[in-house]
């Protein structure tokens, strides 16, 4: 199922990684915000919207790391952030789509705002197609579902393509098989 999603997540141009455990997977973000220069700067800001990945996960020390980073932010903070990190609930193979709950106003804001969105999700939670997805679970059971394929794009009526329009312009998969139990 992985390599499916793989494939697909990476024709409609998001960026896909897996790790076999949480650790490596968090070494691999902690990289990507030392590369991007999180700061405590507009524009340079990193937020992370509470998730089960975090259980466990020393935030004092990452902020220490990176001052930038916010794991409480308000529309202000993610208006103004480089990077967004999300968890999200599922996979769709068929399609590359990312799916969740985005109930919570941080969700949304992390997965939206930012240039960059980094979104967690357990390798096992990925399934093949959207009538899976509706078998795990039905949009009554979440106040805002979101599906997400690939950064935001947008065409006019000549049909040229624009990334990061409307939302973020990178998106980058972290898939952890550890993680199997978390969501």
């Amino acid at each position: 199922m992985f390599e499916s999603f793989k494939t697909r997540a990476e024709a409609v141009s998001a960026e896909v990684h897996r790790f076999g455990t949480k650790a490596e997977a968090l070494n691999f973000i902690v990289e990507q915000l030392k590369n991007e220069g999180i700061s405590e700067a507009p524009g340079k800001y990193a937020v992370w919207a509470d998730c089960p990945f975090l259980k466990g996960v020393d935030k004092a020390s990452l902020t220490a790391q990176f001052p930038g980073l916010k794991f409480e932010f308000d529309r202000k903070f993610a208006k103004e952030a480089h990077i967004g990190i999300t968890q999200m609930d599922w996979g769709i193979a068929n399609t590359g789509t990312l799916a969740g709950d985005q109930t919570a106003v941080e969700q949304r804001l992390a997965s939206s705002l930012s240039w960059i969105h980094i979104a967690i999700v357990a390798t096992d939670k990925i399934l093949a197609d959207l009538p899976s997805l509706m078998t795990k679970m039905h949009p009554n059971q979440a106040g805002f579902l979101a599906l997400i394929t690939g950064p935001s794009r947008t065409a006019d009526i000549e049909r040229v393509l624009t990334i990061g329009v409307h939302g973020p312009e990178r998106l980058i998969i972290v898939c952890v098989d550890e993680l199997g139990g978390l969501n």
